[in-house]
């Protein structure tokens, strides 16, 4: 006889449902996969100069030490994200970690120049992955309002990469040899294939990923405008603006971005939807973030430079001058990241922007001098970087749909980075030129060697103060 109590049926939970994400492990396998991604390519600042005699290279082959590992980065960026839109986020995220890995051994352990060049694509390609999907996994894991410790951290990785590869690698160089940063950076990376899947919410659509959602002919067309456009300004620093290899590939990257917009307006499933492009709080925000980098990074670019060719330091000490900016980011990222949930990104950003500012003007005024004082002035870069960053990334994740995640902040992203790429570009070409002259420094306030130093920190400073303009028209709520 059956039972006529009636029976409590508890419904069983879907399939395809995600376990909860462990918010420790998540941050935690995010800071360190960042701050390895980006530092694998700051560290090459320091490292060149050893890849140079080990190879018996060219100037112009070591320039591509550099170059290849940005280019690939710049392109590969935008192009993650919307992949991760379609396949989820914890797939994407683990082939670039793999990628990343091989190209860190291969630099390493390369045999000569071309082998070199081969491992720094594929750290570039594998980098990519990182930053940008790392944004997604926190806006898609944490609600608005809580998100910006998250980004904070990611802030504090990209911070501390780029602030503290330099540093790092010269120690490391200078006890064991140039190899063991990249293989160094393997080592670092490859737990992370455990720990990544079950630290990285998947977020996929309901229905499977499928190639055709990607629009990979927008993507390669972007990729293509990012890629040519950061070539000829690269090229630009040996052969001059007139050169046609450079006017060149920058005409045919403007030809690109306008194939590419002319795609997403016409296909059904862009790679990016046109009202993105124009939406204008999102534009903003992309491009203070790539005036930000541009003078940041052209910055921590021309200091080592300045203090290696005019103070004599050898790569030890010019890791040390760099040293009070690193620590400033790794402190002080994560308590940008809270202050942005409750104060939101204007006010931050411009405050930041201010301190970059006056830092990079100090720079122009000090050039030549004392690399202590120098030493100081980069404590001030940090601060300016760390109350930036994560206050950015917030107002992206804001500004973008949900089902727009992946390709906006890709998108965002590498902006960021490439706004770095074109300041180290245009900026070396500007130190190139006023080096030429010999003309005195068009800083009144200078006086003494490093006058191109100066000039070259001066057009920084016109950068910045043009990037706290336009971050007016932030929103001052995330």
């Amino acid at each position: 006889m059956s039972d006529p109590r009636p029976v409590t049926v508890e419904p069983a939970p879907p399939v395809d449902a995600e376990p909860p994400v462990r918010t420790g492990l998540l941050l935690g396998v995010l800071l360190i996969a960042v701050t390895v991604a980006v530092l694998a390519n700051s560290m090459v600042l320091v490292l060149v100069p050893e890849i140079g005699r080990a190879f018996a290279a060219s100037p112009a082959g070591l320039a591509w030490v550099v170059t290849a590992f940005s280019l690939t980065f710049a392109v590969a960026t935008p192009l993650y994200g919307r992949i991760a839109d379609v396949f989820g986020v914890r797939r994407v995220f683990a082939v670039g970690l793999a990628i990343f890995i091989v190209g860190s051994l291969v630099a390493g352990l390369a045999p000569e120049l071309g082998w070199h060049l081969v491992g720094r694509v594929l750290q570039g390609a594998g980098s990519a992955a990182v930053p940008a999907l790392g944004s997604v996994a926190v806006a898609r894991s944490l609600p608005p309002g809580r998100r910006g410790f998250g980004f904070g951290v990611v802030g504090t990785g990209v911070g501390a990469g780029q602030a503290l590869g330099p540093p790092l690698a010269g120690l490391v160089a200078e006890a064991f040899g140039w190899r063991w940063p990249f293989l160094g950076a393997a080592l670092l990376v490859a737990p992370l294939l455990v720990l990544a899947p079950r630290a990285l919410p998947d977020g996929r659509p309901d229905s499977p990923g499928s190639w055709s959602a990607v629009d990979l002919v927008g993507g390669v067309l972007l990729g293509g405008a990012v890629g040519l456009g950061l070539f000829g300004l690269t090229r630009a620093q040996q052969t001059g603006f007139g050169g046609p290899t450079s006017w060149g590939a920058v005409l045919a990257a403007l030809a690109l971005a306008g194939a590419f917009t002319w795609r997403i307006r016409r296909t059904p499933r862009p790679f990016a939807p046109p009202s993105l492009l124009v939406h204008g709080p999102f534009v903003t925000t992309v491009a203070v973030g790539f005036l930000a980098m541009f003078g940041y990074l052209g910055s921590i670019l021309l200091v080592p430079l300045l203090v290696a060719t005019v103070n004599g330091l050898g790569v030890g000490q010019v890791g040390l001058v760099l040293l009070p900016g690193a620590v400033a980011v790794a402190v002080l990222s994560s308590f940008a990241g809270r202050l942005s949930d409750r104060l939101g990104p204007r006010r931050l950003v411009g405050g930041g922007l201010g301190v970059l500012a006056l830092a990079v003007l100090t720079l122009s005024t000090l050039a030549g001098g004392s690399a202590v004082a120098l030493g100081a002035v980069t404590f001030a870069l940090g601060v300016g970087l760390a109350t930036i960053t994560s206050p950015l990334i917030n107002a992206v994740a804001t500004a973008v749909p949900e089902e727009h995640a992946g390709v906006g902040l890709g998108l965002y992203q590498g902006a960021f980075f490439l706004g770095g790429g074109t300041g180290a570009a245009v900026l070396g070409t500007v130190l190139a030129a006023r080096s030429a002259s010999g003309a005195g420094s068009w800083n009144p306030l200078h006086d003494g060697p490093g006058a191109a130093f100066s000039d070259a920190l001066l057009v920084i400073a016109g950068v910045l103060v043009l990037a706290l303009l336009l971050s007016r028209r932030l929103p001052a709520r995330t």
